[in-house]
């Protein structure tokens, strides 16, 4: 794949999630990973892409989520952007506090924290980029 960026870009229903975690897999064929490194990919896909549709664009089905994704030097890079007005990473309640662990939600922006090798939020905090190493440089597989 090269550092040649794909791009995919959605409409903000739920009903496309899935569409962008299976290209992303897809693409991702020819570098054999093993189940628990592809599980990491798409859980932590699906969750950031889930939450720019419902948090960032409110679910307004005029408003995109733009993902971008590239393989440079075995690492997969994935970057998600919605037209929302953004959140605070660091305010984001921790899904292992006592408090928490009964919510339904709240887990994602923890999933990729923990489960990705590297992750940074933009400033205004509607576009995330994560990568994983698709080799064994990272964090292993799973958490």
């Amino acid at each position: 794949m090269g550092t040649h960026k794909k791009v995919i870009k959605i409409p903000s229903e739920i009903s496309n999630i899935k569409k962008v975690s299976s290209e992303i897999l897809n693409s991702l064929a020819p570098y054999k990973l093993n189940e628990d490194r592809l599980f990491d990919i798409r859980l932590c896909t699906e969750e950031a892409v889930r939450n720019a549709i419902v948090h960032g664009n409110r679910s307004d089905k005029k408003l995109y989520v733009t993902v971008n994704y590239w393989v440079d030097n075995n690492k997969l890079s994935i970057e998600i952007e919605d037209e929302g007005p953004g959140f605070d990473c660091d305010k984001v309640p921790d899904p292992t506090d006592e408090d928490n662990l009964i919510k339904g939600s709240g887990r994602g922006v923890y999933l990729v924290r923990h489960l990705m090798d590297e992750v940074e939020f933009n400033d205004k905090g509607n576009k995330v980029r994560f990568a994983k190493y698709l080799d064994n440089r990272g964090k292993g597989d799973s958490i």
